[in-house]
């Protein structure tokens, strides 16, 4: 009998059978843009890196996004304007603030947007995770479990 045709690819176990979950990240600051994106990248997320506000609201305008991860900025709230447009676009997807400039009034206005959570920089990694595994679907935590195993 001849072989059947097929198009598939030979999937290893490593590979993800679930569709991964895509993180939209937006700071200004590149050591912490690239450490963040790489460390999430590294965990299986597909990870939208954005070293502007302008440019993480063109992406929130084209794609869809299953956690946004926005800098504050400095004491004027520069990330606003992503806060407010992903809540605006989709209330279900998590918006979370970082800051180094950590300003009640911020914190404050982040919250009444509808943030889901303010984290003050420098975050330990191991919490930086605990958060984002908190506000994505659960299927992120299985899949990274059976990855492990």
């Amino acid at each position: 009998m001849p072989p059947l045709p097929c198009t598939l690819e030979k999937v290893s176990p490593k590979q993800h059978l679930i569709p991964r979950q895509r993180v939209l990240l937006v700071d200004e600051e590149a050591r912490d843009l690239e450490k963040y994106a790489r460390n999430l990248r590294d965990r299986g997320l597909v990870v939208r890196a954005c070293s502007s506000y302008e440019e993480g609201e063109h992406f929130l305008e084209r794609e869809s996004f299953d956690l946004v991860i926005v800098d504050q900025g400095g004491p004027a709230f520069e990330g606003r304007a992503v806060a407010a447009r992903s809540i605006m676009k989709d209330r279900r997807v998590p918006v979370l603030v970082t800051t180094r400039h950590h300003q009640m009034a911020a914190y404050m206005e982040a919250m009444q947007l509808g943030a889901a959570d303010y984290l003050e920089k420098p975050i330990p990694f191991h919490e930086f995770l605990w958060r984002v595994g908190t506000y994505l679907p659960s299927g992120w935590m299985k899949a990274k479990a059976q990855q492990a195993s």
